[in-house]
């Protein structure tokens, strides 16, 4: 579902009668996950996300789209507490086997994160989808929002994007088994050691980059927080093919409804290709965090990050401004 659809079904929910002050981030920023508290130094953190299989190997699925679900949480600067799976199958037509697969995928991921699973649901299906709900735990003092991020700020990003316009190509049997390793490998690591350096620092704000992109992400935290932010390009980490891809036309439909519907709020500089303001909106899976940070920090944060063998790449900053976004070259 792109953009465009997601708030048209968003506009319809009933909004509550009353204020509960221990609904602490609901939906209201486009936040990661909602946040509840439920004592004075205790809060739930729940997020749920799941999708159908982007790469071949079941266990690479499971591994990745565990790593995704995950990801919410550790962007609110949490910790995973409890899981469960939920699987979709088409139990006549694929081997169980493959389930299995999928599902030992996910338990790695979730035995790295040190939550517990739970249980789960799954049910008969005409197409293989699986993910995971999540809950996790935060002091209520301690959270991390999309909507705290201050002008000043330098952006701080974890991995290199580009992973819908790769999946696609593997989709297509263009990707080489190098080019495939390697987005299988950035998908599936966690995010944990991003999310505890950030923490350790102090960092201003965080989200994730999944499914509308680095452009929209950006754009959400910005316009949450009401800043501007600018980043450039050539500063943007990208995983190798997926510039090349782009040129070719091989993008996934949400990288290109992502682009449509954000423009609005995107100036681009004259010298940025096309093919660069796609990978810029292309609709990622289990991407890396984007922090915000303070400048006395960031070299900070770079070294934790460094320290934990996690890229860190500074590709802008927040600026003056409300809910723009400004790309470079």
């Amino acid at each position: 579902m792109g953009p465009r659809d997601l708030a048209q079904v968003l506009c319809h929910l009933p909004q509550a009668l009353d204020v509960d002050p221990n609904l602490l981030v609901g939906f209201e920023t486009s936040d990661d996950a909602g946040v509840y508290r439920i004592a004075p130094d205790l809060a739930l953190v729940q997020t749920v996300d799941f999708f159908t299989p982007i790469v071949d190997d079941p266990f690479d699925f499971g591994a990745i789209a565990a790593a995704n679900a995950l990801s919410d949480v550790y962007a609110m600067g949490a910790r995973p507490l409890t899981v469960l799976n939920l699987v979709a199958f088409p139990v006549g037509t694929l081997d169980l086997g493959v389930l299995a697969e999928i599902l030992r995928g996910g338990a790695t991921k979730i035995a790295e994160s040190g939550a517990r699973l739970v249980g789960g649901h799954t049910i008969d299906d005409i197409e293989p989808k699986y993910g995971l709900a999540v809950t996790g735990v935060v002091h209520p003092d301690r959270i991390f929002r999309n909507s705290t991020c201050k002008a000043g700020d330098n952006l701080v990003l974890t991995k290199p994007i580009g992973g819908g316009i790769i999946t696609t190509a593997i989709k297509r049997g263009l990707a080489s088994e190098q080019t495939i390793k390697e987005v299988t490998t950035v998908m599936s690591a966690l995010n944990r050691a991003a999310s505890e350096a950030m923490v350790a620092v102090g960092a201003s704000a965080c989200t994730d980059i999944t499914g509308f992109g680095l452009a929209g992400h950006a754009l959400e935290m910005a316009r949450a927080s009401r800043v501007a932010m600018s980043f450039a390009m050539s500063s943007v980490p990208v995983l190798p093919g997926a510039c090349e891809f782009a040129r070719q036309g091989v993008v996934p439909g949400g990288t290109r409804s992502n682009l449509g519907y954000f423009s609005e709020w995107i100036k681009f500089a004259d010298d940025v290709p096309e093919h660069e303001k796609l990978i810029a909106a292309d609709a990622m899976t289990s991407g890396g965090l984007l922090i915000a940070v303070n400048p006395g920090r960031t070299d900070e944060l770079l070294s934790r990050l460094d320290a934990a063998r996690v890229a860190g790449f500074v590709i802008g900053r927040a600026v003056p401004g409300d809910g723009i976004l400004h790309i470079g070259r």
